[in-house]
């Protein structure tokens, strides 16, 4: 390994794309002069099986003789212009108000791409709590698994209760350790 491999430097960008069923995608930067390759196993490091196109990112970067490559993301961040779509169901909440929502783990029953939606299950919790995908892009995922951990801030809807913003386990394990 050369001096230039083993010298890491965080890098702020926007991920253009990313393919889970791939394997990877990349990130654009003004930091950088080419593309930088963000692969399945640094976004599971950091708690996500996905991230959505256009979301912000924060990573550490090598510089290796095959390009530029992030190896480890330390804060994902909605696209840009990017409008909680609750709807009737909470238009009083403003950004302020949904992030003084408290935090409730939970893990997915299960998420539809196609559909638009899933479920999750918050612990201690019988009722289940919808996710709309629109929520889940303007959080930052592409898609969830079954199974995956996850921290949902929840309002009650008229139907129940309703993420208004999902975030990994280990995200939100940093942000408050």
């Amino acid at each position: 390994m050369t001096e230039d491999e083993e010298v890491m430097q965080e890098v702020h960008g926007r991920v253009k794309w990313f393919d889970p069923s791939k394997g990877f995608g990349f990130i654009v930067s003004d930091q950088s002069e080419s593309d930088i390759l963000l692969h399945a196993n640094v976004l599971r490091n950091f708690g996500q099986g996905s991230v959505a196109d256009g979301a912000g990112i924060v990573v550490r970067v090598q510089r290796t003789q095959r390009g530029v490559q992030a190896v480890e993301v330390v804060r994902i961040d909605p696209p840009e212009g990017a409008v909680f779509p609750l709807g009737e169901e909470a238009d009083q909440l403003v950004g302020a108000d949904i992030l003084a929502l408290a935090l409730e783990p939970a893990r997915v029953k299960w998420f539809d791409k196609g559909k638009g939606f899933g479920f999750a299950n918050v612990f201690s919790r019988p009722e289940d709590v919808f996710i709309h995908a629109e929520v889940l892009r303007v959080s930052g995922f592409a898609d969830l698994a079954a199974g995956e951990a996850v921290v949902l801030r929840i309002i009650e809807g008229r139907r129940g209760r309703m993420a208004v913003q999902v975030l990994s386990w280990e995200s939100a394990t940093r942000e408050h350790a």
